[in-house]
């Protein structure tokens, strides 16, 4: 098909060739170079950008790491993970909607590396980085009162939208007989995503862990 895609007939999708995987590397290594090069003005220091970047680095560690955490898992993909979308909500909350932005979509593209699924290309790019960039919306609110969980529920809901889109678009065929693929699509992606936003709706308003990211936020901010 490409160097860097193969088609197989077997199961309807695209494969990555060795050509692509190394091409995937290198966007995701320049997105993450973003993040530390495009995200704050000139002026910021050296020693904070730095910090950033860590902290960045580590939401992306530790929302891979709990997204093979996994509570239930549907059967055309999808699954109900051990709060790994709030580490990259979590960027937005700290450092602002760019920076959040920027998170999400590398974490998209790290996803898509791990574990690829490509019906088509636009499918993939809705899918991961699109979809996980969606979560950076939490930085929409990071100076807001509340701003931990709105933004939480905004980006959760941001990446649900963009599988809804993909469904719909590219997985109608997956619908039962009779049913308007949309509202399967919304009820589809609802089964997982929802429970989801709602436990980490939970854990986000318990005093302590509030608490808990309020003071590390001081502490990275402050740095």
């Amino acid at each position: 098909m490409s160097i860097f895609l193969n088609y197989s007939p077997e199961n309807g999708e695209y494969l990555l060739t060795p050509a692509g995987y190394g091409f995937v590397i290198l966007v995701f290594f320049a997105v993450f170079a973003a993040i530390h090069l495009l995200n704050k003005p000139s002026h910021q220091s050296r020693r904070l950008k730095t910090i950033e970047l860590v902290t960045c680095a580590g939401a992306m560690a530790l929302a891979m790491v709990t997204s093979f955490l996994k509570l239930a898992s549907l059967p055309f993909g999808g699954s109900i993970t051990l709060f790994s979308m709030l580490f990259i909500c979590l960027t937005g909350y700290f450092f602002g909607l760019k920076t959040a932005l920027l998170t999400g979509i590398a974490y998209g593209i790290l996803q898509f590396i791990v574990e690829p699924y490509i019906f088509t290309p636009l499918q993939a790019f809705i899918d991961y980085p699109l979809a996980f960039g969606a979560l950076g919306l939490s930085g929409l609110f990071y100076n807001k009162k509340y701003g931990l969980v709105t933004g939480c529920v905004t980006g959760i809901l941001g990446r649900y939208f963009c599988h809804v889109i993909s469904g719909y678009v590219f997985f109608a065929a997956y619908a039962p007989e009779n049913m308007n693929p949309l509202i399967y699509t919304l009820i589809y992606n609802a089964s997982y995503i929802f429970p989801e936003l709602l436990a980490t709706v939970f854990l986000v308003v318990l005093p302590p862990v509030a608490n808990a990211i309020a003071h590390v936020k001081r502490q990275v901010v402050n740095s």
